[in-house]
């Protein structure tokens, strides 16, 4: 009996195959089974296979049966393994032993057909043919359209994993982020790539974006520093092209320039530079001598932005939108405003407008047309894609050697070209030849006698003399025209030196200005001389009839330096319950309550002077301009001058309104006499070593305001 036990032991160890689908049915039977089990093998009576099965039924092997529940009571068990039964013969049901046969093929069932795997080949077809297409479009697309499609394309997918990555991540411990610092870092980098491989319009918008980086995260502040760097430029074949386009003529005709060495040596045709002297990011510069002698800049557009311009400001305007609805920040309804300077940016014929506009201004006001200059544009070699104006020689605002170091030009001469100065000397007779290669080719004169035999010398002009034309320049534009250069960062602005040794201004690029409607303008003018004696009531007036709930933001957001006469309500409520809590912490809370007060600041959206974005801009980029000079002058109070002299020199106002605007201007010059005496004793302490200038001073005071905002201010935008 032992060794029948064993027998049933050894088979279910080496295979038996036993197998019960129903839980309850083989609690009920379990034991009657195995005793039908036993009872069936030779040599074994019905008693002793009771008393075996009823002993035994528990000491079979693990692996055939496990329970089912963790009732201890339930006595369900099932089995768990399928064994296969390695032996040449089998057990009949009355006993005995027969030999294993195979079955006869009648017994079996009817083979099943072979798959087809239908599903498969179908979804297998599909990815066939989209992928042939997506190939077929991004050949059609890069080849034909200037890569329309798959700009957007890299737009919409940047624009979704950055809205993923801070809706999932920005909380004071990111789930998927070391900190807040490694999330902002992360999708700069990503931002910073697209606007780089997207280049022409995005660039543009990237330079928009770092001249107002300072209340951005200190990693996005890094990034765009590179947006100020040259755009790669487009090839000669490329630039030919959009000059026939625009013209209907070949560039010989257009412009009475050869190629040809042999005709330029000659005399009989003008010469045209086909490499470019400056290319950024929607344009190159090329210098030409026509066939008159007059040197001129031709500007032609990139030949890809015309098809790319609306594409691109579409999936501005689709971001835009998203992000407004996801993040819930007023940011949707600015863009049109925005998208619409951007567009009329690219059109060459309203920029020469601008420019010529310009100068009609200057030349009526005699506080200015002495010291700063327009190049004239020459329209009949201009195009909507095509601008010509006058070759201009002078100093970038960026070399401060170049404007401050010693003259060598001579006396009573000014730089080449400035005053009547010709550009070269009588005795040079410049003879450019065209070189073979149209990409490396550099046929401009370089003019450089004035800067000495060593080459050591510069213009011997002050930075407090440049800083005070630039600041008095766009003051006038703001307060007393209403049509104001957005984009004067130091690229835009060359210096010259005149005959009589004083400095003189010239401003480049007029592809980007506002018009402001006289009631704005006067309202504007006001809100800067309230700033200036502290007249919160008037403060407050205007800031709220332009639908600004946060007068005091907004007034130290003008000046660029902490507004010290409001209530700072504002400040305190930003700033309050932070104590006790950890850096990551407090970051989050602070940048949280930023937004809130940007949802404050624009509070009424829809009354809210679009103007404001692009003033604020030509403020900032005129205050990193002093800064970058060393704070020479103070502009605060020259700005602030110009807004009292502008309302005070009004028109359409009664006799006692004048008298009025001529007393509040007197009152203004003697608390200005204030502000004369803070900006000379930051010059003393800067001269003795003790301090930076009055810029820098104002900028530690705004970083420290705006720490308690959330905001790490970085105002460093053209170091580099």
């Amino acid at each position: 009996m032992v060794r029948a036990l064993d027998r049933i032991r050894k088979s279910a160890m080496n295979g038996v195959t036993i197998s019960f689908l129903n839980e309850r049915l083989l609690a009920a039977t379990s034991s009657q089974l195995l005793n039908t089990m036993i009872l069936g093998l030779p040599g074994v009576c019905s008693r002793c296979a009771r008393q075996w099965s009823s002993q035994s039924l528990h000491s079979l092997p693990a692996k055939l049966v496990t329970p089912t529940s963790r009732n201890p009571r339930a006595s369900n068990f099932v089995f768990t393994q399928t064994y296969k039964i390695h032996s040449s013969s089998r057990l009949s049901q009355h006993g005995r032993f027969e030999p294993l046969r195979p079955p006869s093929p009648s017994s079996l069932p009817k083979p099943r057909p072979p798959r087809t795997y239908h599903r498969s080949r179908k979804w297998l077809r599909r990815l066939l043919y989209t992928s042939l297409a997506s190939v077929a479009i991004w050949y059609l697309d890069t080849r034909y359209y200037d890569s329309v499609l798959t700009r957007s394309g890299r737009t919409f997918i940047f624009g979704t994993i950055a809205a993923l990555d801070y809706k999932i991540n920005f909380r004071a411990h990111p789930p998927l982020a070391k900190s807040i610092k490694d999330l902002h870092a992360r999708n700069a980098q990503m931002l910073c790539d697209l606007l780089s491989t997207n280049g022409g319009l995005y660039l543009k918008i990237g330079q928009a974006i770092a001249m107002q980086s300072a209340v951005l995260p200190p990693e996005f502040q890094k990034m765009f520093a590179k947006m100020f760097d040259d755009a790669p430029q487009n090839s000669w074949k490329d630039v030919r092209r959009v000059i026939e386009e625009d013209f209907g003529k070949r560039v010989e005709e257009v412009f009475g320039v050869s190629f040809d060495p042999a005709d330029v040596q000659e005399g009989k045709k003008g010469v045209m530079e086909r490499t470019a002297k400056a290319s950024a990011s929607v344009a190159q510069v090329h210098w030409a001598r026509l066939e008159d002698g007059r040197e001129v800049a031709i500007k032609i557009q990139k030949r890809e932005i015309q098809r790319q311009v609306g594409w691109d400001l579409w999936a501005f305007k689709i971001v835009a939108r998203i992000y407004t609805y996801w993040f819930d920040i007023p940011m949707y309804s600015l863009v049109p405003y925005i998208t619409e300077r951007l567009m009329l940016e690219t059109d060459f014929q309203n920029e020469a407008q601008n420019s010529e506009k310009m100068a009609k201004y200057i030349a009526a006001e005699p506080r200015l047309r002495d010291r700063v200059h327009i190049p004239r544009v020459y329209h009949e070699l201009s195009s909507k894609r095509v601008m010509t104006a006058e070759w201009i020689e002078g100093v970038r605002l960026w070399d401060k050697d170049g404007i401050t170091k010693p003259w060598h030009g001579g006396w009573r001469r000014g730089s080449p070209g400035c005053r009547g100065t010709p550009l070269d000397p009588p005795s040079s007779k410049p003879s450019p030849t065209p070189a073979p290669d149209p990409n490396h080719e550099r046929l401009k004169p370089s003019r450089t006698q004035w800067k000495g035999s060593q080459g050591d010398g510069g213009l011997g002009v002050s930075l407090p003399q440049v800083m005070q034309i630039m600041t008095d320049l766009f003051s006038a534009q703001m307060f007393l025209w209403g049509f104001v250069h957005c984009d004067p960062h130091p690229g835009n602005i060359l210096i010259r030196r005149q005959p009589s040794g004083k400095s003189e201004l010239v401003l480049l690029d007029h592809g980007l200005y506002i018009d402001m409607s006289p009631t704005f303008r006067l309202q504007y003018a006001r809100f800067w001389r309230s700033l200036m004696i502290f007249d919160n009531d008037a403060i407050s007036e205007i800031a709220k009839s332009w639908g600004i709930a946060a007068p005091d933001i907004f007034a130290s957001a003008t000046l660029m330096r902490p507004y010290e006469g409001g209530d700072g309500s504002t400040a305190a409520g930003l700033g309050k319950e932070l104590k006790g809590k950890e850096a990551q912490e407090r970051a989050y809370e602070m940048q949280m309550r930023m937004r809130s007060g940007i949802k404050k600041l624009l509070a009424e959206e829809e009354n809210f002077p679009r103007e404001l974005l692009f003033l604020g801009r030509n403020l900032r980029i005129v205050q990193g301009n002093n800064q970058f000079l060393g704070s020479p002058v103070n502009r605060i109070k020259i700005t602030g001058t110009w807004a009292s002299r502008a309302l005070a020199e009004s028109r359409k106002r009664s006799w006692n309104q004048e008298i009025k605007g001529w007393w509040d201007h007197a009152k203004f010059k003697v608390v200005m006499f204030g502000s004369d005496l803070i900006f000379w004793w930051a010059k003393l302490k800067q001269w003795a070593g003790q301090g930076m200038g009055m810029e820098d001073e104002l900028e530690g005071k705004m970083k420290s305001m705006a720490k308690d905002f959330g905001v790490d201010l970085n105002h460093g935008v053209f170091e580099g």
